[in-house]
């Protein structure tokens, strides 16, 4: 077996012992006779295995009984609409748009609410964070993405909203950093970066905001049937909430957010450090706007960048061509990329480098 090194934006690499105990296990899972893909959701071995991906969840980011943890289906894109049909009072919400995702949600939300766009860079295509500072707040809700995948960039503050609850996107940076879960309403995540297989979706929403959908909304739209019912009012994504708990168990495993954050950083710094030193490879995001998950680089053409993203496959470092909203290149280093895959990435553009000046 070569494993490559994958630095897809998403579905991501997983963390290779996450992946050898998922293989250990995928025919006989706890000596129950049968794989967790077989399994019934109702079964006492299934309700084990989602109390405990809740329980190491709410231990790697302190969250406290004031919030329910739901394992929700239709990746983050559903929530687009579900947060508007649920979180609505006053009919109107407040969104920062900083990228492709927000941009998203802005249009999904405006079929629900009145939506007011506070702040944003579209103009610039993105290319820097729009500043929310001095902004008065006042819909039902704050809307926001803390990390843009295809842009590169990460919010490394979030707006003070006071009594209005900060509702956070944070799909390709969740688990990567501490973060106070109290600072926000809700929190959510497509499970394909950080913390498992796509398909799932993890939310951490403020009790208090569960139970205010209008009567009219659909059951399987309305937080508090999940709430409820443990995210088991109908069959979950059971693997993928499975696998979810092994990488929540790797990590708590190997130190938990703390040590995470650091690797995270030190991942990051290597790559920035080399491009910014670099005459070849350039990166235009402000500094203090760059992402730790996904570091986005050109070279001086667009045709040359094709070329290193296909010969940098076939030396096994894949998908590392720009979304095509930008172009260029990105490299993703979410928390399962080892620092020996972000060392073999330089070692290539170092290479690349001399044979193509």
């Amino acid at each position: 077996m070569n494993r490559v090194y994958n630095f897809s934006s998403g579905p991501a690499q997983l963390p290779y012992d996450v992946l050898v105990k998922a293989q250990a296990e995928l025919l006989d899972y706890n000596s129950t006779g049968m794989s967790v893909m077989e399994m019934s959701h109702r079964s006492a071995a299934y309700k084990e295995i989602i109390e405990n991906a809740e329980k190491n969840l709410r231990k790697l980011y302190n969250i406290s009984d004031d919030y329910a943890v739901l394992f929700l289906q239709g990746g983050a894109s559903l929530q687009f609409a579900m947060i508007p049909m649920n979180m609505t009072k006053i009919g109107s919400a407040d969104y920062i748009d900083s990228g492709y995702w927000s941009a998203k949600a802005i249009k999904e939300a405006k079929k629900f609410t009145n939506v007011r766009v506070v702040c944003s860079t579209k103009d610039e295509n993105y290319n820097r964070l729009p500043d929310f500072e001095g902004i008065k707040f006042e819909g039902d809700y704050v809307y926001m993405t803390s990390n843009n995948t295809i842009y590169g960039t990460e919010f490394k503050k979030y707006p003070q909203t006071g009594d209005i609850p900060l509702i956070a996107d944070m799909s390709s940076d969740i688990l990567s950093r501490k973060i106070d879960v109290n600072n926000f309403g809700m929190i959510f995540a497509g499970a394909q970066k950080n913390i498992g297989p796509s398909g799932l979706c993890v939310a951490i929403v403020k009790k208090s905001l569960i139970g205010n959908a209008p009567e009219n909304t659909p059951i399987m739209l309305d937080f508090k049937t999940h709430s409820e019912n443990g995210s088991m009012y109908n069959t979950p994504p059971t693997y993928g909430i499975y696998i979810a708990g092994l990488v929540f168990e790797w990590m708590l495993a190997n130190g938990g957010i703390d040590a995470i954050e650091k690797i995270n950083a030190e991942k990051a710094a290597l790559i920035y450090d080399f491009i910014d030193n670099s005459s070849f490879y350039t990166n235009t995001i402000p500094a203090a706007d760059r992402s730790l998950m996904n570091v986005v680089f050109k070279t001086s053409d667009a045709d040359l960048d094709k070329k290193f993203a296909k010969e940098a496959a076939a030396n096994g470092l894949i998908s590392l061509g720009g979304h095509r909203a930008v172009g260029g290149l990105r490299a993703s280093i979410y928390n399962a990329m080892p620092i020996e895959g972000v060392h073999a990435l330089i070692d290539f553009m170092k290479k690349f480098e001399v044979d193509n000046k």
